[in-house]
């Protein structure tokens, strides 16, 4: 049935495609005067480049997923309106985008047409009889479309429209995935242009790994200059002391002598949960399963951890996992107010898939500040992606998705709570 929408809803996005080529070779035409020209030009691309982006929403919808081609948008400056009207007209989607509006909208509606006919035909011979006899055996039910005259030719119209509404409800999304296919070969950005968007692609996400890397060396620096580094200093400055009075008062420098061993446990102590900021021991021991299962227990909201995981990943893939991990549920603890959460493994199709859920407050925003950001950073430097959904009152799910391989099989299998 949603496929059956989905054409009658293509049947009138044909008729905004008309309308929007229109007014596009208006646009055109009128690029001589000045100002008028660039600005009605920048306006139609926008609506063209919106009603493509619909069209490559419903192909997704449909299980054809078609990329985003266009590209980066220039700097606003003085020549501001001159350098988006060059940005416009010099990238090819922008004229890929008008010639599909015509041909898109007459397949669209065409295969619109055809995905609401069949299923109405079948309704129409469902209710044919039970009006023929409700209307009496003068009416000739849909005349030349489809009639009856005897009570025997009412019964066969039943079967025969139950039949053919469900091959229309059957074959309506096939005719969906066809519509999205055709306008693939427009609005998906060819060759070149996948080549240039993978490489803007991994220019931000090698700025921002280098930015990310550059934060974690600061942070490192901070906590050996804040912490371990003045602790030393101190306690170089008590073992001084202690030596100056060994002598002239034996009983203080032995008491100097024991505040030092303590104050070098404890900077022992800051020194191991740096390490483990760097890289866990038990992450290199026990691998992601039982890091993440360590974390879980570290944490004072119950987490259920559920792994699948047949085996070790490479060890940057590994940590970058385990700490995505370790920055969601650290989030959850501090903002969510959940009172459970969860975290599921799973390595399938050369993809690490995580997914971190609890029942708290929601209303998780990227650009709020709670380090979503940060961890999508992380993923990015490995081509990861992560999506959130975090309606207000919850609950909250964040779906992390990391590309690689296994290094090592393992033949384990667990699940349970951290």
């Amino acid at each position: 049935m949603r496929a059956v929408l989905a054409g009658l809803a293509a049947i009138g996005l044909a008729l905004a495609n008309v309308a929007l080529l229109g007014v596009s070779l208006l646009a055109l035409v009128l690029v001589p005067v000045p100002l008028l020209g660039m600005a009605l030009v920048s306006w139609t691309t926008t609506l063209v480049r919106k009603r493509a982006d619909l069209e490559r929403r419903r192909a997704a919808r449909a299980g054809v997923p078609v990329p985003r081609p266009y590209h980066p948008p220039p700097q606003r400056g003085i020549a501001g309106g001159w350098r988006r009207f060059r940005w416009i007209v010099t990238d090819p989607a922008t004229w890929r985008d008008l010639a599909w509006l015509l041909p898109g909208g007459i397949v669209g509606a065409a295969l619109g047409v055809i995905s609401l006919a069949v299923p109405l035909y079948g309704i129409m011979g469902l209710t044919l009889t039970p009006l023929w006899i409700w209307l009496g055996t003068d009416w000739y039910g849909y005349g030349a479309v489809w009639s009856i005259d005897t009570f025997s030719e009412g019964l066969i119209c039943l079967p025969q429209g139950a039949a053919i509404l469900a091959g229309g409800l059957w074959v309506a999304p096939w005719l969906r995935r066809v519509d999205a296919y055709f306008a693939r070969l427009l609005l998906a950005p060819t060759r070149a242009a996948e080549l240039r968007l993978r490489v803007t692609q991994l220019t931000v996400t090698r700025a921002d790994t280098v930015d990310a890397q550059a934060a974690e060396l600061r942070r490192i620096e901070r906590d050996l200059h804040d912490g371990i580094q003045a602790r030393l200093v101190s306690l170089g400055m008590t073992i001084g002391l202690a030596d100056e009075l060994i002598d002239r008062n034996p009983a203080a420098a032995h008491e100097m002598l024991a505040e030092a061993r303590e104050a070098s446990g404890t900077a022992l102590v800051e020194l191991r949960h740096l390490v483990r900021g760097i890289h866990p021991p038990v992450l290199a021991e026990r691998g992601l399963d039982g890091a993440v299962r360590a974390l879980a227990l570290s944490l004072p909201v119950p987490i259920t951890v559920d792994v699948d995981l047949p085996g070790r990943l490479d060890t940057p893939v590994e940590s970058a996992a385990y700490f995505a991990v370790a920055e969601t549920l650290t989030n959850m603890v501090r903002h969510s107010r959940a009172h459970t959460g969860s975290v599921s493994l799973r390595h399938a199709d050369a993809t690490l898939t995580m997914v971190v859920a609890d029942d708290g407050v929601g209303g998780g925003d990227p650009a709020a500040g709670t380090g979503l950001r940060g961890i999508e950073r992380r993923l990015a430097a490995f081509d990861g992606t992560m999506a959130l959904s975090s309606p207000l009152g919850g609950p909250t799910v964040i779906t992390m998705e990391l590309p690689c391989a296994l290094s090592s099989p393992r033949t384990t299998r667990s699940s349970g709570k951290g």
